[in-house]
């Protein structure tokens, strides 16, 4: 037996074991190997030195790779590339989205009323829509057989949303109802134009060749719709728009289709009239219009 092993022997630690070549040892028989060293070394004994150089040196060796291997690894993140602050190319690229449709012709002559109201809420056949605070549809009754038509809305009708709002609307009514004509089902107010018309200073202006030629579809639309006996135009506008290149004549009864076609006065030229003159004009345009029309 030699010096080391009798060493051994004597503090009790047993025989030691050496590994066979190319032997992998197990994570236990490294981590007793390690003890069994740190034992031989910690001995206060003269004869250790030589007890230390038995403990073979592939162990030390095994247990040093082993820790190597069972160190984590760290790999450094590449960092994703942040946009800088406005940097909007990622939208620019997108493509835009498409613009709403807008109705033709054709389109227009084939709606309905509910699809003509609309179809004129979302208008943008013209630059009306956009200096435009509102738009006004006619109102009525959908069976009437009398036609009031003005040319374009006023501020108030354009605030209200409503053909002929307060005093206008009220004189009117009187009126009709002078000729026996009820006001709240046999009569149907509108516009040749459903927006008002501004300058660049924001005042009313007259309505150009190319807003009128726009707007014209929804007119005719609604004149089919309703198909009319009468039509009694308000005001000097409304009796020019009508018929496009045609001066229009009071006192005399022109045709629209199969509608007959009186112009008169509008109400807020009436309710200006101090002397009379202008209500008793009108009153003769209402009962030139009621003996056309009939019953």
């Amino acid at each position: 037996m030699s010096r080391s092993a009798v060493f051994l022997d004597e503090m009790g630690v047993g025989p030691l074991w050496r590994l066979r070549q190319g032997a992998v040892p197990e994570a236990a028989d490294v981590l007793v190997a390690a003890v069994e060293m740190d034992v031989a070394v910690a001995a206060p004994v003269a004869a250790a030195d030589d007890a230390v150089i038995e403990v073979p040196t592939e162990v030390v060796a095994n247990v040093v790779v082993e820790v190597q291997a069972e160190a984590p690894v760290t790999v450094a993140a590449t960092p994703l590339p942040v946009a800088a602050p406005g940097d909007t190319a990622w939208f620019d690229d997108a493509p835009p989205p498409p613009p709403a449709k807008q109705l033709s012709d054709a389109d227009i002559a084939a709606l309905d009323w509910e699809g003509l109201t609309a179809a004129v809420a979302k208008c943008a056949r013209c630059d009306l829509c956009k200096t435009r605070k509102g738009v006004v549809m006619g109102r009525g009754g959908r069976q009437a057989t009398w036609l009031m038509l003005a040319s374009s809305p006023s501020r108030a009708e354009e605030r209200e949303g409503r053909a002929l709002p307060g005093e206008q609307g009220k004189l009117l009514d009187n009126m009709l109802k002078a000729i026996a004509v009820d006001a709240d089902s046999d009569v149907y107010i509108s516009h040749l134009l459903k927006c008002r018309p501004l300058d660049e200073a924001g005042q009313e202006r007259l309505p150009t060749e190319s807003e009128s030629a726009a707007c014209r579809p929804y007119f005719e639309r609604e004149l089919a719709l309703l198909q009319p006996r009468t039509i009694l135009t308000l005001g000097s506008m409304a009796a020019a728009g009508i018929h496009p290149g045609e001066k229009p004549v009071r006192g005399k009864v022109r045709q629209l289709g199969n509608a007959s076609l009186v112009a008169t006065f509008h109400p807020e030229m009436l309710l200006q009239d101090e002397t009379g003159k202008v209500k008793a004009r009108a009153w003769a345009d209402l009962c030139l219009a009621k003996s056309t029309h009939g019953g």
